[in-house]
């Protein structure tokens, strides 16, 4: 639903945004909230203007779907452009040393990739966006400076091999939040006995939306604008892995006022996505184990938490 205002139209809802090569995500961002003229928007896991894929944009209520989706898994397409190494890990920055590239058999491809599945340790890149001392990592890489950076826990859920051909080696991976998968690209190369560097990226999709279509910016530029908005999830989608607890009138209520109610069925513990009146979506809480259940996150213009 949309209702208008001087600084745009109130939308509510999330957009899966198939976004382009050579656009940043802020970027990308800015055009879809013109195009949908919407009063309120933001993205959730920036993609840089060198990967393309699956940017989740929530409207309105929706955007505070947009935390919680930046800790879920990813599943990314990795193009490695085999013998040669970059600074930056991808084609942004130029090459810097080469090396012979052994002759790979899939079967010897597929043995190095196994090793790296499960939880891994990682030391993040000099080229991101952590901070050491108030600056950007990369902003100390580009001016030639390195720093020792502490390895992080990762889990890599899923790696297969694509494709593999003499300089060249393609693969997918579903992994957690936190994966520097230009990183991951050049430990995979150096454990094949050569240099690498990503060459092309894609993100595939940002759980729990995979198997859902996305959409072009080309496409919904040229798009009749009464058409946008049936392209939108509620923002409910983003928390099909919860358990649902429906609430009848004087609990919705209470809820949204920001206090602990028990449902007429029993709450389980943990966190759970909340229904009231007409299958309304109200938000997330957090069952208490005596079968009462507090509110953590509404979704509700004017409710209390």
């Amino acid at each position: 639903m949309a209702r208008s205002s001087r600084r745009g139209r109130e939308i509510d809802g999330l957009l899966l945004l198939d976004k382009p090569l050579g656009l940043s995500s802020n970027a990308a961002l800015q055009r879809v909230r013109a195009t949908f003229r919407a009063a309120k928007a933001g993205h959730a896991g920036s993609l840089d203007p060198l990967a393309s894929g699956m940017l989740p944009i929530g409207f309105g209520q929706a955007t505070k779907v947009c935390g919680r989706l930046l800790n879920s898994g990813k599943t990314y397409l990795v193009d490695v452009q085999l013998g040669a190494r970059t600074p930056s890990a991808d084609g942004e920055t130029p090459v810097i040393e080469r090396a012979p590239v052994p002759a790979l058999a899939p079967e010897a491809v597929d043995a190095v990739l196994a090793t790296f599945t499960g939880a891994q340790q990682q030391i993040p890149p000099m080229h991101s966006a952590l901070k050491f001392e108030g600056k950007r990592l990369y902003e100390l890489a580009r001016r030639g400076e390195s720093v020792e950076r502490p390895a992080r826990a990762i889990m890599i859920h899923r790696l297969q091999r694509m494709d593999v051909g003499p300089d060249r080696l393609q693969f997918e991976v579903h992994c957690s939040k936190g994966v520097y998968v230009r990183t991951l690209a050049e430990d995979i190369a150096v454990r094949l006995g050569t240099l690498g560097y990503v060459r092309a990226l894609r993100r595939l999709s940002v759980d729990p939306f995979g198997g859902r279509p996305m959409y072009a910016l080309e496409i919904l530029e040229a798009m009749d604008p009464a058409r946008l908005e049936t392209l939108l999830l509620p923002a409910d989608a983003a928390f099909d892995d919860l358990p649902r607890v429906d609430l009848g009138g004087a609990a919705e209520r209470g809820l949204l006022l920001g206090q602990s109610v028990r449902p007429s069925q029993p709450a389980p513990g943990g966190e759970l996505r909340v229904y009231g009146a007409g299958g309304r979506f109200l938000g997330l809480g957090e069952g208490l184990g005596d079968g009462r259940l507090k509110p953590v996150r509404l979704f509700v213009p004017g409710a209390g938490a």
